[in-house]
């Protein structure tokens, strides 16, 4: 009995997943520190597995190093701020370290502030969707710091819909921005470190790179299967499997045709509004039998935000696998659903968007072959679901140098 408990221990240790922040400051990485002076683009989510602040590790562990500047991605420093909103570099110092907002007169890194920085590290938490910016982030800073000599190291963790979650529409070039900068499927199903990989050679930045893997990570792992603690990334991703639901109707949203549960207590998780019949759209969506979700019919009163204080009714998304669950699937069945059963209102709103509305939309998709699709063609959901499905068998094939987990 004792050598079954002590076996059954040491496997729980070897299955318990070490950041990269974990690692950073063992003796295998410590010496990547050493002499250095450091820029550590991070936010809120910076952690490590024991709650402490990146920030805070950085800072009290200087000696070696010498931490000069902070440097913080969309949503501020920590995660007050909306989508959108921009965050402008504050006059005051953390612990006597300098902060520079990297969303808000510039996206990039300036010389004034990579100025007496010789090394950059990444420590903030992904949701794995291209559209995302906190990638984006890290890959202009990758190109500033290929232009001046500068380091830069990844401490990589999860994404937290696993690394086998692989659908969506690819990035076409003209609609390459800050919402999506590396042709890869919307959602690509790689860690950022991995994506940092893939991005400094297929796109030939050629920076002095570094990743540190975590441990205990495999791609069949959700956020929740690691056991980690999960910090919001943003003010509506406020738990470890909205990701999943993001990925499922935040496209749809874009149109600005029905609530997503933006102004409401579940954020991406519902579809709704007051002209929609919840039975009725549960079960024309149930009937598409996809794998790995139900769709629950559901009412519900947004506090804020689109129909403000108005009944709406539609449905509640429940993924019952999340290793055959389709995100973006989800998300064109969604909006071919309620183009057959709402044509009126759903033409009503397609017909006028404004120029705007539309160019975030193809921002968004990565195209502009799916806002064509929608407007023009009456039968929409399997053929959007369908869209760039051999580009996304190539980019299958492509990412595998880049993988650094099973």
């Amino acid at each position: 009995m004792k050598i079954l408990f002590f076996l059954l221990t040491t496997i729980s240790l070897f299955a318990e997943v070490q950041l990269g922040i974990d690692r950073i400051f063992t003796d295998n990485f410590s010496g990547l520190l050493a002499g250095k002076r450091i820029g550590l683009i991070t936010n809120h989510t910076g952690i490590n597995r024991q709650l402490k602040s990146s920030i805070d590790l950085f800072k009290e562990r200087q000696g070696p190093y010498t931490l000069v500047a902070l440097f913080s991605p969309e949503h501020g420093l920590n995660g007050l701020a909306r989508a959108f909103e921009s965050v402008e570099s504050s006059t005051k110092k953390i612990k006597g370290v300098a902060i520079h907002s990297l969303h808000g007169k510039t996206r990039r890194p300036t010389s004034e502030m990579l100025k007496g920085i010789d090394l950059l590290v990444y420590d903030i938490q992904e949701i794995g969707c291209r559209s995302y910016t906190y990638a984006s982030t890290l890959f202009y800073a990758m190109e500033e710091a290929a232009k001046r000599g500068i380091g830069v190291i990844v401490l990589d963790r999860p994404n937290p819909m696993g690394g086998v979650v692989v659908d969506g529409p690819m990035l076409k070039a003209p609609w390459r921005s800050f919402m999506g900068y590396v042709n890869v499927p919307y959602c690509h199903g790689m860690t950022i470190g991995e994506l940092a990989r893939f991005f400094n050679k297929e796109y030939k930045i050629n920076c002095k790179l570094t990743v540190v893997p975590m441990t205990g990570w495999v791609r069949t792992m959700s956020f929740k299967d690691t056991n980690l603690a999960w910090i919001p990334t943003s003010p509506y991703i406020p738990e470890a499997d909205t990701p999943f639901y993001y990925a499922s109707t935040g496209i749809l949203g874009a149109l600005g045709l029905v609530n997503i549960g933006i102004g409401y207590t579940l954020p991406f998780k519902v579809v709704g509004a007051p002209w929609i019949n919840a039975e009725t759209f549960a079960a024309s969506l149930n009937a598409q039998k996809l794998p790995g979700v139900s769709f629950v019919p559901f009412h519900y009163r947004p506090f804020y935000g689109m129909f403000k204080e108005k009944d709406c009714q539609g449905v509640k998304i429940v993924i019952t696998n999340s290793k055959t669950y389709r995100p973006l699937a989800v998300q064109f069945l969604l909006i071919g659903v309620l183009k057959s059963l709402y044509p009126k209102q759903f033409q009503e709103k397609v017909n006028h968007l404004t120029a705007a509305e539309k160019t975030s939309f193809c921002k968004v998709n990565g195209n502009e072959e799916m806002l064509k699709i929608i407007q023009s063609d009456r039968y929409i959901g399997w053929k959007l679901v369908g869209h760039d499905e051999e580009e996304r068998a190539a980019f299958l094939e492509k990412r595998k140098p880049y993988l650094l987990y099973h």
